[in-house]
């Protein structure tokens, strides 16, 4: 396994544009590389902004031929709020299996990512998923198969309750009320990190402090944060539609993540016939520098399977 990046590749790179895909939703986004390369859509994950894929990732996926483009969900960053509130008590009754109407759903979300491709004026593309983004790319991948040239899932899971699993000392810390202001956010934000990150590959306080200030600064929304839980938490299980996928499948998953446990990084592998499974010791749930080579080296050989497909 490669566990080092090499120097940041030179590419050009957009200013940050905006692009209407649904009622009232418009879509934060930048993109990285030649147009005319193959198109590479990264979903980011809950709560955060198309930012957590880090700069360097992005350049050096543009130099393995690819034009990438990184966007904020829905509810994060610059992109639209959807203005339904939820209570926390509705939160807590979803996590019980309780009944409750989510303001919007993971097909909504791919829904979204789907009307950003088509602004792009993109009949389909390479779908990168982390975490609850790996939801989204694996329910485009069912819904639109034809516009997915190649999935790649990481830290996720099918949505089947018995798999992914959170462990149960991180519960506390997503319901707690986080506070008001920059640095109450950057606190709360660091204490997280600390549970969740890769024990393996740790980052310094100064980095996890710097990913948050950015994250506060780009706009977070807490309301935002708990309406994706709601579509998290209602998620269908996709494990047998998730048979139907045919296109080139890489699943990656961290040992050493409590977020999502392995289980669910497992059961999406075994439900898409053919898909590859990369198992990384000391990863947690997080895309640590590290790793970036070996991201992208997965995410080229998984796009190369389908190119050779024709």
């Amino acid at each position: 396994m490669t566990t080092g990046p090499r120097q940041t590749p030179d590419v050009a790179v957009s200013e940050e544009l905006f692009a209407p895909v649904a009622k009232g939703v418009e879509l934060c986004y930048q993109t990285f590389g030649d147009p005319d390369d193959e198109p590479l859509l990264l979903v980011m994950g809950l709560g955060g902004p198309m930012t957590w894929w880090d700069p360097q990732l992005c350049r050096l996926l543009a130099a393995r031929g690819f034009y990438v483009i990184r966007y904020d969900n829905r509810d994060t960053g610059r992109s639209s709020r959807v203005g339904a509130r939820v209570g926390r008590t509705a939160l807590v009754r979803a996590f019980a299996g309780g009944r409750t109407r989510p303001p919007y759903t993971l097909d909504d979300l791919a829904e979204d990512a789907l009307g950003l491709l088509d602004h792009l004026g993109l009949e389909s593309a390479h779908i990168v998923g982390v975490s609850m983004g790996g939801m989204i790319v694996q329910t485009m991948a069912i819904a639109q198969p034809k516009r997915v040239r190649s999935l790649t899932s990481i830290m996720s899971t099918t949505g089947k309750r018995t798999v992914g699993w959170q462990h149960p000392a991180l519960l506390p810390s997503l319901l707690a009320n986080r506070g008001a202001g920059r640095e109450a956010y950057v606190k709360a934000s660091a204490a997280l990190w600390k549970l969740i990150g890769s024990p393996g590959f740790p980052q310094t306080d100064e980095q996890v402090a710097a990913r948050a200030e950015e994250t506060y600064d780009r706009g977070v929304s807490p309301e935002g944060v708990v309406r994706q839980m709601l579509a998290i938490l209602h998620q269908p299980n996709r494990g047998p539609r998730l048979r139907s996928v045919t296109v080139p499948t890489l699943v990656v998953h961290g040992l050493a993540d409590k977020m999502v446990h392995v289980s669910g990084g497992r059961a999406t592998a075994a439900a898409v016939p053919g898909a590859e499974l990369l198992l990384i010791e000391g990863m947690g749930h997080d895309m640590p520098e590290p790793l970036f080579e070996t991201f992208a080296a997965g995410i080229r050989r998984t796009a190369d399977r389908a190119r050779a497909r024709g």
